[in-house]
């Protein structure tokens, strides 16, 4: 007797994810799972998608996003499915949702105030609790945050830990491991991470060998002492026997730019020497993150209270106007700084704009400008920072061990999450990738797009059946025309639809039908 076929995908063109040439073929999928690849009758399947012209693909990984909390507020996450986003890896840049006590937690009420999200939780199993209990649309597969662990045990001060404060944070690290997680992230230009000493992580990497776990990092500079910091992260990788990953490598600055042959250079020996790195990135070149972590690490310690009141006293203001002086150089660079989300209403004209423009607006100096828009907004201010340079970019894009990662949220079309002017990253990482830089541009070819974006970061992180389309896998599945797949999401307006991507299937439930998104919530927190 032959086994039902729920759903058959007919006449695609199959590039499965590992890298090797596309093939012409039917995919049958039976529940969650696919069970086989071949040529098969539409005569015994449940429901038929008709393929021919299309790339059929496995769902693609975001290796790098920030939905930990956006999918608390609005589990559909239609900014990402619609991009063929089946999986997401959260926790990055060491803010995770959990472990969640404390200083930590505190510092998080205002997100989860504006998100409107009402429930409180201090382990990953709870927090994999409230997940499963609200539905999501796609997978979630997390690391837990250094700077929830830090800022658990430690808070926001400068200092080392004690030795019952390592004790401490390697026993919730420990924890949050065998409630799931899939390594640790840090964030070494946020507090508290940015106080922590090499010494720190590698004690902490000593839990992840014991797992075969990796160790992600936001690195403490990715323009000025870009070489610096990564061999921090090597050092970290080679003394704690791990695999490191470096979150979305970049050039920042254009007096940087020269220094990504380099930067290459530095992971190709250390790679060839046995340290296991790997790298994501986004295709595009400027970033987005708070507004204030261009402010010096000193003007963080304490906690979000201490940092206003800097800013507001005329001492201190003082020396910190002489630090992003000297940081920022001359007045050019505000035409490069995009404020992207405000908190307050009375601000929202500001979103969408440079710093320049906004203090041309106000007649004021720019870095008062700052210093005023961080107080009115108590810190709550996103910003777009135009650093980049579009040949390292390509560069970057091409290395073999270099993952796409959006580093964005999930977000909707309305709800509370369609709120400022996000990065269009939030929309369309993906349909770019594939779009601008595979098809029109040709820096790679299909295959190793597709493997890009699907089977490397699912190697990278451990996630076990995604990321390979063959029988017995998990059936997280995209189909996208290779001739109109396009972002269409803009600075000015991010909001947009990618185009191209015609289906969508998650543990073999339809979440994007002939362009359109289902109400299917058949997304699951994954566990190692």
């Amino acid at each position: 007797m032959k086994s039902r076929i729920d759903i058959l995908i007919k006449d695609g063109f199959i590039a499965d994810g590992s890298g090797d040439e596309p093939f012409l073929a039917d995919v049958a999928i039976s529940g969650d799972k696919i069970s086989a690849i071949g040529s098969f009758s539409e005569c015994d399947a449940g429901s038929i998608i008709p393929a021919k012209g299309l790339v059929v693909a496995p769902g693609f990984i975001d290796a790098h996003a920030h939905s930990d909390f956006t999918l608390l507020a609005d589990a559909r996450a239609e900014g990402k499915i619609l991009q063929g986003v089946t999986t997401e890896i959260n926790g990055n840049c060491g803010i995770s949702a959990a472990p969640f006590y404390g200083k930590a937690q505190e510092r998080r009420e205002e997100d989860l105030r504006e998100l409107g999200v009402p429930e409180r939780w201090n382990t990953v199993g709870e927090y994999r609790m409230l997940i499963e209990k609200r539905g999501v649309a796609l997978n979630f597969a997390m690391l837990a945050g250094h700077g929830n662990i830090r800022g658990s045990v430690v808070g926001y001060e400068d200092r080392e830990p004690s030795r019952e404060e390592y004790a401490e944070m390697k026993s919730l690290l420990e924890k949050a491991v065998m409630d799931g997680c899939f390594g640790l992230s840090t964030g070494l230009i946020y507090p508290p991470g940015i106080y922590s000493r090499t010494e720190e992580l590698t004690e902490l990497g000593s839990v992840l060998k014991r797992h075969g776990l990796p160790y992600t990092s936001h690195m403490r500079s990715e323009g000025n002492s870009l070489l610096e910091s990564l061999r921090e992260v090597i050092e970290i990788g080679e003394h704690a026997g791990i695999k490191v990953h470096i979150s979305h490598i970049k050039t920042a600055g254009r007096e940087n730019w020269h220094k990504a042959g380099a930067a290459i250079s530095l992971i190709d020996d250390a790679r060839q020497q046995g340290i296991q790195v790997s790298c994501d990135r986004y295709p595009y070149v400027a970033s987005s993150t708070d507004l204030d972590s261009i402010l010096p690490s000193w003007a963080f310690e304490g906690g979000n209270e201490d940092e206003l009141m800097r800013i507001s006293h005329r001492e201190t203001r003082s020396r910190l106007r002489a630090d992003l002086l000297a940081m920022t150089g001359d007045s050019t660079y505000w035409e490069r700084v995009i404020i992207s989300s405000v908190a307050s209403a009375r601000n929202t004209w500001m979103e969408g704009k440079t710093v320049a423009q906004i203090s041309a607006d106000l007649a004021s100096d720019e870095v008062d400008t700052v210093f005023g828009i961080l107080s009115e907004e108590r810190l709550r201010v996103g910003a777009i920072f135009l650093s980049m340079s579009e040949d390292n970019l390509r560069t970057f894009l091409s290395l073999p061990y270099c993952a796409v990662g959006s580093d964005s949220s999930a977000r909707c079309f309305d709800g509370p999450t369609r709120t400022g002017k996000p990065h269009p990253r939030t929309f369309g990482t993906f349909p770019r990738f594939l779009g601008r830089y595979c098809r029109d541009e040709r820096l790679m070819p299909l295959s190793a797009a597709v493997h890009k974006a699907t089977m490397l970061p699912a190697a990278i992180f451990g996630l076990k059946g995604r990321g390979f389309l063959k029988s017995g896998m998990f059936a997280d599945i995209t189909l996208f025309d290779p001739e109109t797949i396009k972002d269409t999401a803009t600075f000015e307006f991010p909001f947009q639809r990618p185009a191209g991507i015609p289906y969508v299937l998650i543990n073999g439930t339809p979440a994007v039908w002939e362009g359109q998104v289902t109400t299917a919530r058949s997304g699951r927190m994954l566990s190692r």
